[in-house]
This record gives structure tokens, sequence and C-alpha cells, in this order.
């Protein structure tokens, strides 16, 4: 039941994230707004690696970055649109397969989340699907709209017209 309530919204939310990504310039994945900031290509590859966050969620009830003496994480840094395009299909095939499968007595098992040894939260599947799939996503598709409006690129609506859009009416 969880699921099926659930595969609507990430359906249609991974279809308006699909069509920002879209817009991704090529040759400006090293832009940043600012130094303290993501560049554009580490954003907009963080963005296609949110939907894979759901396969994640329901294959291990722990998920662990950078352990104390392994390599750090290499983050997705895309170049390219293809390559940017083909990274989030893939992920959002493999995180709503997860999704489609998940039984509602899984959604409830904990969950953690662990960075340099540090447990970061411990929450019911169910909440991470929300904060850290759904949410996380669509807090990091924002910005990412505004790094594109920021290098004067047209970005399409996505719970109606943007500004770009041209007036429905006339």
């Amino acid at each position: 039941m969880y699921a099926e309530m659930l595969l609507p919204e990430f359906d249609e939310e991974m279809k308006s994230t699909r069509k920002l990504l879209e817009c991704f310039p090529e040759g400006k994945s090293d832009w940043k707004p600012h130094e303290k900031s993501m560049s554009l290509g580490r954003l907009a590859g963080h963005v296609a690696e949110l939907p894979g966050f759901a396969y994640q969620t329901m294959t291990v009830e722990t998920l662990e970055f950078d352990k104390p003496g392994s390599e750090p994480t290499k983050p997705f840094i895309a170049t390219s649109r293809d390559q940017l395009l083909k990274a989030f299909d893939e992920n959002v095939a493999k995180g709503r397969q997860a999704i489609a499968g998940a039984k509602d007595e899984d959604m409830g098992t904990i969950w953690t989340l662990i960075y340099q040894g540090r447990k970061v939260f411990a929450l019911p599947r169910a909440a991470v699907m929300r904060a850290m799939v759904m949410n996380h996503l669509i807090h990091h598709r924002g910005q990412l709209g505004v790094y594109l409006r920021m290098n004067d690129i047209a970005i399409p609506g996505v719970y109606g017209p943007s500004a770009d859009d041209k007036n429905p009416t006339g």
C-alpha cells in the first residue's frame, strides 16, 4: 500500500526533474555561484544520483559513507548532458523498482546512515523515502534551477509554468 501511494508522486517528481536536467549546459560543469557552493556539474550529478537512494534504502539497513581508513566516496560530477541523463535514468529505474517491490512491513524497518564513522540518523524506511529520497531531491532540484537561471538558461515549469514558459492564456 505504501509503495502504491508513493509511486505516482515519485514518477511525477522524476518527470519534472528530468526536464530540468535536460537543460544542463555543456561546458559549464565547473561553474559555481560562490566558492563555498557545489559546482554545477556536482549539483546536477547529485540530483541524478538521488533517485538511486530509494534502492539503497530498500536493500540495506545501514549505509556507510567514507568509513574511517577507507577511500573517500567519489561523487558523481556530470560533465555532459548525455552522461547526466543516462545516470539519472538508470537511478530512476533502479529506485522505482525498489519502491514497487517494497512491502509495508519493510517500511517500518529502521534504516541508518553513517558518515565517517558517525551515525547521522536512524529512521524508519518510510521516513527515509520521504526525507532523503523525495524531499532531498526536490531541494537540490530547486537549487539546480537557480544555478541554471544564474547562467541565463531557460528553465521548464515544475508545478506550473516557469517565467520562461509561454503564457498559456496568450
